[in-house]
């Protein structure tokens, strides 16, 4: 274990988390009556 493995993982992570709240705002922009 180097460390890298963590940095990747928590990158990975963050852009996945990312993803899915700007995918979130823009289904409850697209959606706003199940809001």
């Amino acid at each position: 274990m180097g460390g890298w493995e963590a940095v990747i993982f928590f990158n990975i992570l963050a852009i996945v988390l990312a993803v899915a709240s700007i995918a979130y705002l823009v289904y409850a922009l697209v959606k706003p009556e199940r809001f």
